[in-house]
Order: structure tokens, then C-alpha cells, then sequence
């Protein structure tokens, strides 16, 4: 099991106070700078290792910086603590980038990060509650996170807490059945303490999301299982912050973000081949280029 950075944790917490106490001019640039910094780990990360989902993880970054930047009531040096927030990463083949984030926040060191995917690491290619502080479940197979979120948000609501829990889902892991169980299961207890995150990016492996399942009308279905639904443009950290806000009724939320697969590197966003790819060594040097922009 890895254990808590104390120096970054600290760095960390002192950020949250002052973003909390308005004590930093421009959140959004705040947030847009350590999503930067999250998307170069990430690809020295995919490329030391040799595998890795990276047009996934840079679709989804920006959506967990602003989480656990600005909005995810935690504490690393305290990761089971019980009035924590929760956070499940369900579409859990972009670990890379949880990992990633994990390591800003000081939840474990950040030369932990060059082991990915490695002999005996604890950072596999999906996350592992046992091993990594900070992973509330172990995700992997499509459509499980979900309904473990709904589990722990009715539980948070049995217990008299206040603490909310986030589960953030890739679109074409909606075309699993279990994901509509569990829609409806908690639109069924106004479980308004849960906030589900659709990453939007109309790609899956191997195709578009419409040309393989269609998911449209997306809003619609969610509304019909009893959510109050939300759009954003899941890069904008200013329209992620808004889209985060506690839910303004009794019914749990959706907030459907709409984001670009390879985000920030010109040759790998929207591009399908890029859902498990690593880049080449000319490639890398372009990204870095690129993201240091």
C-alpha cells in the first residue's frame, strides 16, 4: 500500500484554504495549470511503460482536476477518514490519470508514478482500493462503479452524513445495462447527494459511441429515470465548477460533459485510435511541446 506524501498533502490542503477563502484571483487558470501539469505526468507515465489509455486519461482530466482541486471535501493524510467525499473513477481503464492526480494532491509520492503498470507496482492498469490511497473501489469492468456509487451514496444517506459522492463514466460504458439499474435505483431514493459525470467524448474503442450503441437522446434518458441533468463543456473549468454545484433539489445529478478524446495534443484529439495508444518518441516531443504551451 502506498503511503501519504506529507509535504504535497500539506502544499496541497494550503491550495484547497486558498481557493476556498478566495485568497486566488483566477480559480479556473489555477485549475487549467495543474490539469497541465497532471497531462505531462500522465505521458511520461503511458510512454515509460508502454501502455496506457491516453486519449481517454486527456479527455477526463480536466473533469477530475476540478474535482479534486476545487470541490471533493478530502484530506490525503486521511484518505478513509468518514465524512470524506467519495470519488469513483468507473470508467476505470483511465487509472493513468487518477494516478496521476493522486500524486498532485499528495496522496502518495509522485516518484511513485514512474512504476505504472509495472512488475509488482501498485499502480495497475486500473486501480486498486488495497493498494493505492485514495481509490474507494476497484474499477475495470464497465458498468460496476456506478452502482457501487449508489451504494455508497444511500449509505452516507443511512448514516446521517452530509458527504457527497461523485462517479464519473465514460459515454460508451453507458451501453451497459447495469449503469440503467443502478439510474434508476437512485432516482428511485432522490439519492440528491449523488453526482454522476458522463465523459462525453462520443468515442469508444474502436468507434464512435453512436455508431456502436446510440446513446442519443442522452439528456432524455436521465431525465426519465428521475435526475436533474446538467451540460458543460468538460474542459472548461469555470463551467465544470458550476455544473459541480451541490444538487438544488431532491433528485441526484447528471452532469453530461462534453469533452475532446487526446485533449490538448493536436494529433491525438478525436481520434479513435488514440483510446490505447502509446506515442512514439517523435510523438512524445510534439506533446510535450504542445502541452507546455
Amino acid at each position: 500500500m502506498l503511503t501519504t506524501d506529507d509535504a504535497q498533502a500539506e502544499r496541497y490542503l494550503r491550495l484547497r484554504r486558498r481557493l476556498a477563502d478566495g485568497d486566488i484571483a483566477d480559480v479556473p487558470a489555477t485549475l487549467a495549470e495543474l490539469a497541465r501539469k497532471v497531462r505531462q505526468a500522465d505521458l511520461a507515465m503511458i510512454r515509460q511503460a508502454g501502455l496506457g489509455h491516453i486519449g481517454s486519461d486527456f479527455s477526463v482530466i480536466d473533469i477530475l482536476v476540478t474535482l479534486y482541486g476545487a470541490v471533493l471535501s478530502i484530506d490525503p493524510r486521511d484518505p478513509l477518514a468518514a465524512d470524506r467525499d467519495r470519488l469513483i473513477l468507473s470508467k476505470g481503464h483511465t487509472a493513468g490519470a487518477l494516478y496521476a492526480v493522486l500524486a498532485q494532491c499528495g496522496f502518495f509520492p509522485e516518484s511513485a508514478l514512474k512504476t505504472f503498470a509495472g512488475p509488482l507496482s501498485p499502480l495497475n492498469g486500473h486501480p486498486n482500493r488495497t493498494k493505492v490511497p485514495g481509490v474507494e473501489t476497484n474499477t475495470g469492468p464497465l458498468g460496476h462503479g456506478f452502482p457501487v456509487a449508489v451504494g455508497a451514496a444511500l449509505a452516507s444517506r443511512l448514516s446521517g452524513s452530509r458527504s457527497r459522492t461523485f462517479v464519473v463514466l465514460g459515454d460508451g460504458e453507458l451501453q451497459e445495462g447495469s449503469n440503467w439499474e443502478a439510474a434508476m435505483t437512485a432516482g428511485h431514493h432522490k439519492l440528491s447527494g449523488l453526482t454522476a459525470v458522463v465523459d462525453r467524448n462520443m468515442l469508444q474503442q474502436g468507434a464512435r459511441t453512436e455508431e456502436t450503441s446510440r446513446l442519443e437522446p442522452l439528456a432524455d434518458k436521465w431525465i426519465s429515470f428521475g435526475w436533474e441533468v446538467r451540460h458543460c463543456d468538460g474542459h472548461d473549468h469555470r463551467e465544470l465548477l458550476t455544473a459541480f454545484a451541490p444538487a438544488a433539489g431532491e433528485r441526484p445529478v447528471c452532469v453530461i460533459a462534453h469533452t475532446t478524446k487526446g485533449k490538448g495534443v493536436s494529433f491525438m484529439e478525436n481520434r479513435v485510435e488514440w483510446h490505447h495508444k502509446v506515442p512514439s518518441q517523435e510523438q512524445a516531443a510534439t506533446a510535450y511541446e504542445e502541452l507546455a504551451r
